[in-house]
């Protein structure tokens, strides 16, 4: 079980600020739309403290990676937390990805994506452009008890967000600020070591691991893929695989130079999607992404891809992976590493796989 939390919001600026916002399509809550603020002085990284004593070697792991904890502990003074991050072409350039542990891509309005980005066992200076959360993200964050970094969201979600007992910040609260140098409403930005310590404590243990981490090996050897293209609408996120390197780039993203996530895996899951219950300023309807149940997966490891079965009981539940039917069913396990996770509608998305270049 994990502890009752008797307040899911910091800042009462903020949350005043907050009391009429409305999501709009491709734009971020009314706060958003605030004066941009002056050009940030401060472009060093600087990661969060490190819980870690130098000369020892633990037998640890990152709940996020699965990769193996060097010269320290997994247990950190702070939860995990997770950035909404704008990904569209106006969100140019994306910032913090390269640091980043897990990256979850969700649908949003108009057939477009929003990113959920994972933070751990790094936290660096500087992430954005800052955007709204959905009901979406219940499911998504839950399972980590992660704290998120947003810039709202409608009085709907903001209700289904707070009762779900999750922890989130926004403009008002330390670290974050506009760049002047962008245009609102893809100007918000925020400081991620210094927001992250308000979520700091003493008592933050170590969350159970996001993914069913294992060695590739105990899967089938699957297929041969170097490339795929995961579809939700209007966007489509387009990966390549390097022989070389042994990850997956992103070759149409966003993220500024040198700032990328390099993917160990693209793990595709067919979801539901549903209605969240109201509609942006065009009349469309805000699509929530029903991240429970069960659907199909795909991992995409090593340049081949495993076909599977997703299952998770419950919006805070963790995930869990299968292939094979009757008696040849096993776990499918993920390889320890980064991991980019592609919530593709089952009805209206589309995923296609590349063999060969």
């Amino acid at each position: 079980m994990r502890p009752t939390r008797a307040l899911t919001r910091r800042g009462t600026a903020a949350l005043a600020a907050l009391a009429t916002t409305s999501c709009l399509f491709l734009a971020a809550c009314s706060g958003d739309e605030d004066t941009p603020a002056a050009d940030p002085t401060s472009s060093s990284s600087a990661p969060a403290e490190q819980d870690v004593a130098e000369g020892t070697t633990l037998d640890a792991t990152w709940p996020l990676t699965g990769l193996t904890v060097k010269n320290g502990t997994a247990d950190k003074k702070y939860p995990v937390m997770v950035t909404k991050i704008d990904n569209t072409s106006s969100s140019a350039p994306q910032r913090g990805l390269g640091s980043a542990d897990m990256v979850v891509e969700e649908l949003v309005e108009g057939g477009y994506t929003r990113l959920a980005v994972f933070f751990y066992s790094t936290m660096p200076d500087l992430v954005g452009p800052v955007r709204s959360m959905r009901a979406s993200d219940i499911g998504i964050v839950g399972p980590a008890d992660a704290n998120v970094v947003t810039s709202g969201a409608a009085n709907v979600t903001i209700n289904r967000i707070d009762k779900a007992g999750i922890t989130w910040f926004t403009e008002g609260d330390k670290g974050f600020f506009r760049d002047s140098a962008r245009y609102s409403p893809y100007n918000l930005m925020d400081r991620l070591d210094e927001t992250v310590t308000l979520a700091r404590t003493d008592k933050a243990a170590r969350p159970d691991d996001y993914l069913p981490f294992g060695e590739m090996k105990e899967n089938p050897k699957g297929a041969k893929a170097v490339g795929l293209a995961a579809g939700f609408g209007t966007h489509v996120t387009q990966w390549s695989y390097s022989s070389q390197s042994r990850t997956y780039s992103n070759v149409n993203g966003y993220a500024a130079d040198g700032d990328e996530f390099d993917a160990d895996s693209v793990l595709v899951l067919r979801v539901q999607v549903g209605d969240a219950g109201y509609r942006d300023p065009a009349g469309n309807y805000v699509p929530e992404t029903k991240f429970t149940g069960t659907g199909q997966a795909m991992l995409f490891h090593g340049g081949r891809v495993v076909r599977g079965t997703w299952n998770k009981k419950s919006l805070e539940s963790n995930l869990t992976l299968s292939t094979g039917q009757g008696k040849k069913k096993r776990d499918l396990v993920v390889p320890a590493g980064h991991t980019w996770i592609e919530l593709v509608p089952a009805d209206t998305g589309s995923v296609s796989i590349s063999a060969k270049r």
